[in-house]
């Protein structure tokens, strides 16, 4: 049973080493650095992500349990807490940003294909909030008792892969943190709730030659102009093309739009939904809306699975670093489960790795074990090697 890399070592051989020195580079993170590199960093970050470990002395505990497996992580003896304390505090976040976009790169290259029939890249857009104690994090103050960051997101449903992320505070607006920083691309389908209403939005989504799907607000000032026909469908109550009347509206969006009345029979509830695609099918276009709630899943995985609540510094950058690091973490299954076309859920591949971070034991086999087999597989490890 001669395994000779640990799990969390062969988890990085899937990192595209070579952009990150390239960013390391360019941000000059190992300048006058001797012992505790980015890669280093990096390496203990994920360690922490993976591992589920709760703070400073929670990390150094757990690699120095493991210190004989350490030199295949690259690490030259033990990572003390006021190393990376001090990496987590001065070392900057955006390399581990850089390294996300590296990462997601990868990821797409390998991502199944969304559910619809269509072939237009579909995808959700909304944002988050992370809580955090206004005392110890004082500069993401919200408002006068609370701290808060928000996690813009815009999910890809072609592997549910997270394509764009944007982190602000607290304050920031939705739809002003998008119409800053987001660029639609041609032929998409963007989907998001009525907290991204805005007619400039639109105009700027129309521009691109791209589509988008949501709610229509109500008091929406309109006139109809055309009738879609209808199809044999019950639950579509209306279809028509529709023009805003209002000065606002009109003088953003001066193009038609389609309004369709949608009967959801499971919730007994009417939809009114806009978009200015006017060839999918209406079901079609209620079932898109319908579909936002992976991305309410996605947000809801990550803050049960990754370490994004409670943090390991409190300084903004401490705080950035972290989050980026989660992301990539998240990627990185991703990426494993779309080159291994495991079968599993992501949430069972976390926990695989988890139970198993820093034991000799080959990937490949580790995937197609069943959970209730790790602790056997465990103590042939410890009689092995005598851990």
């Amino acid at each position: 049973m001669a395994y000779l890399n640990t799990i969390l070592s062969q988890l990085l051989v899937h990192m595209p080493r070579h952009d990150f020195q390239s960013l390391v580079s360019q941000w000059e993170a190992d300048r006058y650095v001797k012992r505790f590199t980015t890669w280093n960093h990096l390496v203990t970050l994920l360690y922490a992500q993976a591992g589920d470990k709760k703070s400073l002395r929670d990390i150094q505990n757990g690699l120095n349990a493991h210190a004989p497996q350490l030199y295949h992580l690259g690490f030259e003896g033990t990572v003390p807490r006021s190393t990376l304390s001090d990496a987590n505090a001065t070392r900057d976040w955006h390399i581990f940003q850089g390294l996300f976009q590296a990462l997601l790169s990868r990821c797409r290259a390998l991502s199944p294909k969304h559910k619809f029939k269509f072939k237009n890249p579909l995808k959700t857009l909304d944002a988050t909030a992370i809580d955090l104690c206004l005392s110890m994090y004082p500069w993401a103050k919200y408002n006068r008792t609370k701290g808060a960051l928000k996690l813009h997101c815009l999910l890809d449903h072609a592997g549910n892969l997270p394509t764009f992320v944007v982190v602000t505070d607290g304050k920031c607006s939705d739809i002003r943190a998008v119409k800053t920083n987001f660029s639609p691309v041609p032929d998409s389908i963007y989907c998001f709730d009525k907290g991204y209403t805005d007619y400039g939005f639109f105009h700027q989504i129309q521009d691109s030659e791209a589509f988008f799907v949501t709610r229509a607000k109500i008091g929406m000032q309109a006139h109809v102009i055309g009738q879609q026909e209808l199809p044999k469908n019950k639950a579509v109550l209306a279809d028509q093309m529709i023009e805003l009347t209002s000065h606002t509206g009109y003088e953003h969006f001066p193009f038609p739009l389609r309004l369709i009345r949608f009967h959801d029979e499971e919730n007994d509830r009417i939809f009114e939904f806009l978009t200015n695609n006017f060839k999918l099918p209406a079901a079609t276009i209620a079932a898109i809306y319908k579909a936002r709630w992976q991305i309410e899943a996605f947000f809801k995985w990550i803050k049960q699975n990754l370490k994004i609540k409670t943090f390991l510094g409190v300084s903004k950058n401490a705080v950035l670093a972290q989050v980026w690091v989660a992301l990539c973490y998240y990627l990185l299954l991703a990426y494993i489960k779309f080159q291994t076309k495991y079968r599993f859920s992501l949430f069972y591949l976390h926990r695989l790795i988890r139970e198993t971070l820093l034991e000799r034991l080959s990937l490949i086999d580790l995937l197609g074990l069943k959970e209730a087999k790790l602790p056997k597989i465990r103590d042939k490890i410890q009689l092995c090697f005598g851990f």
